[in-house]
């Protein structure tokens, strides 16, 4: 029997680890071969993703990796980079029985080598095929460094900006969010998986991680199916349709089942309702997690409910590892439901060409010549310029003039990693960064420009507040560079308080009392309060953390040589007392007046203002567009027809500028209630000086449908309003809309 096996055995190995054509979409009867000769313990190792460390060494309280590796009980790892690490790993895995190959993960988030600006603020360029273009130059980079998946994009609605991971995602709206997750998935996964320079995408987290009460990471999320629907399945349903290869689940419960034990999620609504041939993997150690949920009582019971949900892979946890395999022979877990999960895996597998040839990514040649490119650097420029958001600019006091002396003060102008961002790739050097400081010093020269640090961006050591005054003292104008560090956003930084931190706003006081021109460069990975500094400051510009070629974008934009373009995808509330705050809320019974505190038994609050500081749309431009001669084809509208809505939009200042015009819809009365303002369609418009030119928006049966109470997509006969203009509160040109 023995020999007859491995004949069977030697028969796949010959026929199956042969030429493959990559590109092919039907590989089941490979995989229909393979799974008939494998043990159980094999199709379980399939299943299980390990991280690995190969500087620090194999052994870890799991047991031997390299051993498991060997044994062909692993189907992926994470957290190795580089061909030659890739290269070694694959090589163990092709000591095992069938010489299946591993697949390697990592996070590459906003880019490998070449860092862009974090997703939050290359969400504000609005540029769609900027943001393609920067995913597909990290996995170009990525790909050339023996990673074949990435644990991007991050399509989580956030509209809780103490949610550190807000950093991740594309905002608050998910029209625009879903349309961001579209370019980055087709820039990630290029002209197709299999291809040399493609990277397997991964949507997530799988669902509505952003939601998490109080803002609090990890924590609990309980809303509506009809809002779950609408908005945070959205960008998720919009990756699928792009082809996305992979999902990540959530850590949190959703309506009190952890997300890694949601059928609803994975079974009926990916699997089912939108078809989904790629598989699922957990979020890190997400499915034992299900213990101290209290969903689960022991990791047994986790990897039943786990894998019974359609989790296909398990990441860290061990779970399935250790007791998948009693689970199937003591009769618990079908083993059609393992070879399901085996079968989602082994697809991508082939479809990345690894059967064909495991190393075919490993090329270390090919890595050297990839990695930071010119031209990556080039696009990492000018994604970051796209990125940076004017806030504030009194009295035209940018763009700034040469021949002057600068101060650049602040914990963050000559930090490298900052610059980075969160969720960055690791790097043993980042001396290629280019640091604020730098990025001035290039522009200005060395002679005009001074510096002093003043503060860290935490503690209480104001020790350098003396220094950093003298120095501001001996220039015409300062720049003040504050805000978080790159470790105050991201994951399992929630804050309570966001305001600027440490003692950095005392600092900018004694700056301002000097009485000389600043302009400050707000370093941030989230929304943060900042009205005192807002209130003083001469010019306010938001760069974010604007990745490898920081300081030359911020020098780009401060003297002019861009004029800044973007705008919020996320609201700036007054204070953390706003919170949750978004632009597309429901009215209710009792609406707030327009502004002011809310009086006479209406909603809001009655000691502030229930504007926020900064709208979702807003960002300013070194010049004005102004928007004229609306013209409508119809103002009624028949199923199946479309209305156009033409006008003009005018360069009417000194400077050529970009403007993001923008398109939002209400449907005054509905079967269910709306919200009074929906993003419907926008356009990036570049004028010179003086010159005019016409925008068109067209309005069709799509973008008035919603969700109604029965979860039926619909639309309903009735009223619209439709607005155009430069932000959700900055609206220009209006019209009405009547659905017949």
């Amino acid at each position: 029997m023995r020999s007859i096996y491995y004949f069977f055995a030697l028969t796949f190995l010959v026929l199956f680890h042969g030429p493959v054509n990559s590109q092919s979409k039907n590989y089941e009867k490979q995989i229909d071969s393979l799974l008939s000769i494998m043990t159980l313990e094999e199709k379980v190792g399939q299943l299980n993703q390990l991280p690995l460390s190969w500087d620090t060494g194999p052994s870890s309280p799991e047991g031997d990796k390299l051993k498991d590796i060997r044994e062909g009980l692993v189907g992926s790892v994470l957290n190795i980079k580089g061909a030659s690490k890739t290269r070694g790993i694959q090589e163990l895995a092709m000591q095992s029985r069938l010489k299946i190959p591993l697949l390697f993960g990592l996070d590459v988030i906003h880019g490998y080598k070449t860092t862009f600006p974090v997703p939050l603020a290359e969400s504000t360029s609005w540029d769609l095929e900027a943001m393609e273009n920067s995913a597909r130059i990290a996995a170009i980079e990525a790909a050339s460094a023996g990673i074949h998946w990435t644990f991007a994009p991050m399509v989580d609605i956030a509209r809780d900006p103490r949610w550190g991971r807000i950093m991740e995602g594309a905002g608050e709206d998910h029209y625009l969010g879903s349309l961001i997750a579209t370019a980055r998935v087709k820039g990630f996964q290029g002209k197709g998986l299999g291809s040399l320079d493609a990277l397997m995408a991964c949507a997530k987290h799988f669902a509505a991680y952003g939601a998490a009460v109080g803002g609090r990471d990890y924590n609990s999320v309980d809303m509506s199916e009809r809002m779950l629907r609408e908005v945070y399945l959205a960008p998720f349903k919009a990756a699928a349709e792009a082809g996305c290869a992979t999902y990540m689940n959530s850590f949190n419960d959703i309506n009190g089942i952890p997300a890694s034990a949601s059928k609803f999620l994975q079974r009926t609504v990916l699997k089912g309702e939108w078809g989904f041939q790629g598989f699922v993997v957990s979020d890190w150690g997400s499915i034992g997690e299900m213990i101290p949920h209290g969903y689960a009582a022991n990791a047994r019971e986790a990897a039943r409910l786990a894998i019974i949900a359609g989790s296909d892979m398990d990441m860290a946890s061990m779970c399935y590892r250790k007791e998948l395999t009693g689970l199937v022979k003591d009769g618990v877990v079908p083993v059609s439901v393992v070879d399901e999960a085996v079968r989602r895996i082994l697809r991508m597998k082939f479809t990345l060409g690894l059967f064909d040839d495991p190393y075919r990514f490993c090329n270390e040649g090919l890595e050297a010549s990839t990695l930071s490119k010119p031209e990556f650097r080039a696009a990492a420029r000018d994604m970051a310029r796209k990125s940076i958001v004017l806030i504030k600019n009194e009295a035209e006091t940018l763009p700034l003039k040469t021949g002057k002396k600068i101060a650049l003060i602040g914990p963050l102008g000559k930090s490298e990693t900052d610059m980075l961002g969160g969720w960055s790739v690791w790097w043993d050097d980042n001396s290629d960064v280019v640091s604020q400081f730098e990025g001035l010093e290039r522009r200005i020269g060395k002679e005009n420009l001074l510096y002093a640090k003043g503060c860290s961006t935490r503690g209480d050591d104001r020790s350098g507040f003396d220094e950093a005054v003298n120095t501001a003292k001996e220039a015409d104008l300062i720049i003040l560079t504050i805000g978080e560090d790159r470790d105050m956003s991201g994951e399992a930084q929630s804050r309570s308080d966001i305001g600027i931190p440490g003692v950095q706003e005392e600092l900018a006081e004694k700056i301002f009392a000097l009485g000389k021109p600043v302009v400050v460069l707000l370093n941030a990975g989230r929304p943060l309060v900042f009205n005192r500094i807002a209130e003083k400051a001469d010019a306010v510009l938001l760069t974010w953390f604007p990745g490898s070629e920081a300081g030359n974008a911020i020098a780009d934009v401060v003297f002019g040589d861009y004029n800044p373009s973007a705008k919020l995808t996320t609201t700036f509330p007054r204070t953390v007392g706003q919170v949750p705050i978004y632009y597309n809320h429901f009215n209710t019974g009792r609406p707030s007046p327009d502004d002011g505190p809310s009086r006479n038994f209406r909603t809001g609050y009655t000691d502030l203002e229930q504007t926020p500081a900064y709208p979702f749309g807003y960002g300013l431009s070194y010049t004005k567009f102004d928007y004229s001669d609306l013209k409508i084809s119809s103002d009624k509208m028949k199923e199946g027809e479309k209305v156009e809505y033409s006008f003009t939009v005018e360069n009417s200042g000194k400077y050529a500028g970009e403007e993001i015009v923008q398109l939002y819809i209400r449907d005054r009365f509905a079967s269910v209630v709306r919200p009074v303002k929906e993003l419907r369609d926008f356009v990036k418009i570049k004028l010179e000086p003086g010159e005019k030119k016409t925008v068109i928006f067209v309005i069709d049966k799509e973008k008035l449908s919603f969700y109604n109470d029965e979860l039926d997509r619909v639309t309903e006969p009735g009223f619209f309003d439709v607005m155009i203009g430069a932000s959700s509160a900055d609206i220009r040109l209006k019209a009405e809309l009547e659905l017949k």
